[in-house]
């Protein structure tokens, strides 16, 4: 009884992921959703997509590897986090479409609530900004449709991020829970106190009765129904997607840095038992919370890292699959220099200008695919060199690594990492188990249930696949970037 099975939820598609004792993936399930766009900047899921996804691939996994229910000592939970669902407390469907992470429609709140010289108090008690990002403005907004408001101050609904939603459809509706890193992000919650902070509710009219209760991250999130798999399998990890890849990548020592490259990128460097508040506009927020202890991070979040390659794909049809991508940046012309600003949502840290549109710089006639995909991977490594540059200025004081470990999608083309490494001036590491994000919500789980190691233990079995070392003359390097800093500029809407 040793195997641990994770659901990874993400922003397009759902995987499970059974674990052995030994940490090797023994089988995998994988669901696409579709994705709404009902207008422009808004972004919906269905919340019966998300659980029914999860329910399917669980099975999937299990079904693949011939194991059954009671042979699973756990399940740990990682999701995409932000996205806002809601839903009654009776019938447990959920009253409207999930607005997701990347939804833009409450920029002008958040610009209103900044106007009104909110954003210092926010800051100070959640670590975020007023940023329609977020899930508190989504919330607020969402009660503000179809009369959803007076139906939460009666009590009728529940919200939850989309770890809670999975949650409380695993029991039954027995679990209205979530963890401290899910929590960290909604906005709502005083990541120094450790609760749901009253001001911030007050600010966005939300009311408390709708939120769940925060727990640990290895915390008991109750049994998944019997009927669901054959027998009941204890919930017992749980963590935003970031956050379980920190934990995957073992960067449990404070310094240690690193930055996952899915549909966006985000960065995360462990500051330890100290919240350091950001003067370059990153977040802080909580990396984990294992067993009561609260460990933080600095993050930087992009936007847009792999779902520019998706565009060159969906939007240009310059390729057909990713991997492409990278022949045709090592043919582009070294002569050519274009920049890809990839703002298609909006920029994130540092910069955090939600009006702002991608854009490109230096095209010429001879511009063609190869020059447009390699200014496409580049600006993933120009972007990643912002926010560590940020971090930096942050923490001084801290002992920063000066090694980042990737993991996600993009990892796989060595041209990206060693463009990144050649940005930072920094060594990349590659690990061995790129499923790092659900290996973390695995670990979280499987370690309270004592199958898998503890913490030490873990961190000595994280192992290097290749390390990319900086190579790029120093005069190369800075000229790039200042063609990189020059876009930027010409794209931001604020200053």
């Amino acid at each position: 009884m040793g195997y641990v099975l994770a659901i990874d939820q993400g922003t397009t598609s759902t995987r499970a992921i059974l674990f052995g004792e030994d940490r090797a993936v023994v089988a995998t399930g994988q669901e696409e959703f579709r994705q709404h766009f009902p207008r422009s900047g808004w972004v919906e899921h269905d919340p019966s997509d998300l659980w029914s996804t999860t329910a399917a691939t669980c099975r999937e996994a299990m079904e693949r590897a011939g194991v059954r229910a009671g042979e699973i000592a756990a399940i740990g939970i990682t999701n995409q986090r932000e996205t806002v669902v809601l839903w009654d407390r009776k019938t447990g469907r959920a009253v409207a479409p999930a607005i997701v992470w990347q939804d833009r429609r409450t920029a002008e709140m958040s610009h209103e609530l900044k106007e009104q010289g909110h954003e210092q108090m926010a800051r100070e008690r959640t670590g975020l900004l007023l940023d329609p990002y977020f899930s508190g403005t989504k919330l607020s907004w969402m009660l503000d449709q179809d009369g959803l408001r007076a139906r939460a101050e009666a009590g009728e609904l529940a919200f939850g991020t989309v770890d809670c939603w999975l949650i409380w459809n695993l029991t039954g509706g027995e679990v209205h829970a979530t963890d401290a890193t899910n929590a960290s992000r909604t906005l709502l919650y005083n990541i120094h106190e450790g609760r749901w902070d009253e001001e911030m509710l007050r600010l966005l009219r939300i009311p408390e009765s709708l939120l769940p209760e925060v727990r640990d991250s290895n915390a008991d999130f109750g049994m998944a129904r019997a009927d669901l798999f054959g027998a009941p399998i204890p919930i017992l990890g749980v963590a935003g997607d970031q956050q379980a890849a920190t934990v995957g990548q073992a960067c449990f020592r404070p310094g240690m840095l690193k930055s996952t490259y899915g549909t966006g990128c985000f960065a995360l460097l462990n500051t330890g038992e100290r919240p350091v508040l950001s003067e370059n506009r990153l977040l802080s927020t909580i990396a984990y919370r294992i067993d009561g202890k609260t460990t933080y991070a600095l993050e930087g979040s992009i936007f847009i890292a792999g779902a520019v390659v998706q565009w060159l794909r969906d939007g240009l049809k310059i390729i057909r699959h990713a991997s492409e991508t990278q022949a045709l940046a090592e043919a582009a012309d070294p002569h050519q220099s274009v920049y890809l600003v990839p703002a298609f949502a909006g920029l994130g840290a540092p910069w955090w200008d939600p009006d702002a549109r991608g854009a490109i710089h230096g095209l010429t006639r001879a511009t063609g695919p190869a020059e447009l995909a390699r200014a496409a991977l580049e600006s993933v490594g120009y972007q990643t060199l912002d926010l560590l540059e940020a971090m930096r200025r942050d923490w001084p004081e801290g002992e920063a690594d000066t090694v980042l470990r990737v993991d996600g999608g993009m990892t796989a083309s060595d041209w990206a990492l060693q463009f990144l490494a050649d940005m930072l001036d920094a060594p990349v590491d590659r690990p061995r188990i790129l499923e790092t994000t659900a290996l973390g919500a695995a670990w979280l789980a499987g370690s309270r249930a004592g199958v898998w190691p503890g913490m030490e233990e873990f961190a000595e079995s994280w192992e290097l696949d290749r390390r990319f070392e900086p190579a790029m003359p120093d005069a190369d390097r800075a000229r790039k970037i200042e063609g990189w800093r020059d876009a930027v500029r010409r794209t931001l809407t604020q200053t």
